[in-house]
């Protein structure tokens, strides 16, 4: 179940990253931190961001984004400078690409089979979230 999202606690993973994450994703998890998306193929579940805030919250945000990026680079072909911000259960990832110490605005597919990189959207409001 979504929940809302401190910026402290954004600030924290964006430090961790290294980058600040795209505005419209920020928003979006603050107002539901994880949740569910869907594309033509797939339905989605959005990871959340990692929240210390209090012990269920913990417990809530334990496949947050930097565990399961950090979990994919153990994939074939998992792009080095990509962090992953939802699955479909199936081994793909949803994805955004960090660029030059920032993290670009397109959403991207990438194939745990190929590993090829596909864009999904232009941004994250071009993702269907439910």
């Amino acid at each position: 179940m979504p929940f809302e999202l401190s910026e402290e606690q954004l600030a924290l993973t964006e430090q961790d990253l290294g980058a600040i994450l795209p505005r419209e994703y920020r928003e979006a998890m603050k107002l539901d931190n994880g949740g569910e998306a869907a594309t033509a193929e797939y339905d989605w579940e959005l990871y959340p961001i990692k929240d210390t805030s209090d012990r269920k919250r913990i417990s809530r945000t334990c496949n947050h984004i930097l565990y399961e990026t950090e979990s994919c680079k153990g994939f074939y072909h998992f792009p080095d400078n990509a962090v992953a911000i939802a699955g479909n259960g199936l081994g793909d990832q949803m994805v955004f690409i960090k660029e030059s110490g920032r993290i670009l605005d397109s959403v991207y597919l990438w194939l745990h089979e190929t590993g090829e990189l596909q864009q999904l959207a232009a941004s994250f409001n071009g993702i269907e979230k439910l």
